[in-house]
């Protein structure tokens, strides 16, 4: 069983400091037991990094498509993890206006870096939640989950202009805004080109990153955790891309 102590103590080993941007994907399951279950984890989160941000995905990609068009994002349920989906009922928490890729954030800038999601017809546009993470140096960490779940490498993918990363076609969307009005949100989803989900060889990166210092190894109470720098994440990907734009698209190395 784990403590908030002891889970405090592994936060600190893995190099986040309490001025951080952090963005979090998370597996509650692979954490393990906690005192408290997912709410400990959620306060310890959100106390350490009190002079910084914390943000985690609520993603809704999964449910939102032309036949279920309406994002309401005070109650539509994330489909990417727990640990989100409680995050985004708390107080003081903002969520993003984006109909597929949400984002919840607390803390620093939190009402500032959620604003205007609304705007853009991709998942992860460079002047989003996403582009803010680079802006803002953020930390991504992988916590219990694999390099498949970095959907920012989508965001580097999509800011490079990578062919047949986006459908050619858009869902007809729409939000639900704060003043109850209803503004129409088209929205190209992500594609997968002959079948293929490009984000499960996003690992191929794993080793250089290592290399590079630019992504650390850690434990989170059982789960198994990479912590990455986000900027210097993106500058190396960026890279290997405009040397082979398909390099998620194939098997090779």
């Amino acid at each position: 069983m784990h403590s908030k102590e002891t889970l405090l103590k592994q936060i600190k080993e893995l190099g986040i400091k309490p001025e951080d941007t952090l963005l979090v994907h998370s597996s509650m399951k692979a954490i393990g037991e906690v005192e408290g279950g997912a709410d400990t984890v959620l306060d310890l989160l959100s106390e350490y990094l009190k002079e910084g941000l914390l943000v985690l995905p609520t993603h809704t990609w999964k449910q939102m498509n032309d036949e279920y068009p309406i994002f309401n994002p005070k109650t539509e349920s994330s489909c990417v993890g727990i640990l989100g989906e409680i995050f985004r009922q708390r107080d003081g928490v903002y969520r993003s206006l984006h109909p597929t890729h949400s984002l919840a954030a607390k803390g620093k800038d939190a009402k500032s870096f959620t604003e205007g999601e609304e705007k853009f017809d991709t998942p992860c546009n460079r002047q989003g939640c996403y582009g803010k993470l680079y802006d803002r140096k953020a930390k991504i960490l992988l916590l219990g989950c694999g390099f498949n779940r970095n959907t920012f490498l989508h965001g580097v993918e999509e800011w490079l202009d990578v062919p047949k990363r986006l459908e050619d076609t858009y869902k007809q969307l729409s939000v639900v805004m704060p003043d109850g009005s209803i503004l129409k949100r088209p929205v190209y989803p992500h594609h997968k080109p002959n079948g293929i989900n490009v984000a499960e060889r996003f690992h191929k990166m794993e080793g250089v990153l290592s290399e590079k210092g630019i992504m650390r190894r850690g434990k989170f109470g059982d789960a198994d955790c990479m912590l990455c720098d986000a900027a210097d994440m993106a500058d190396l990907v960026t890279v290997y891309l405009k040397k082979d734009p398909d390099l998620f698209g194939h098997d090779e190395p």
